[in-house]
């Protein structure tokens, strides 16, 4: 990332250009996200949360139909 100095600028301002820049194209962002490095869970471990997510679900409608869980409304 490149910022030139113009005629009569600041070193506050052309730092404040340049940290928005840098903001504007997330390589700070990206930055974070890769600074630690997360291991995948294995393929066990993704099917047991698969099997528990769809059990959940299951139990969240049956609760719906039997009528012991009110349906969310949509926040607006």
């Amino acid at each position: 990332m490149q910022v030139k100095k113009k005629d009569g600028e600041t070193i506050g301002s052309l730092l404040y250009r340049f940290s928005k820049k840098v903001q504007q194209s997330g390589i700070l962002k990206e930055a974070k996200k890769r600074r630690f490095y997360k291991r995948s869970p294995n393929r066990n471990k993704r099917k047991l949360a698969a099997m528990y997510r769809e059990e959940k679900a299951k139990e969240v409608t049956k609760d719906k139909k039997m009528g012991v869980v009110k349906e969310k409304r949509p926040f607006r």
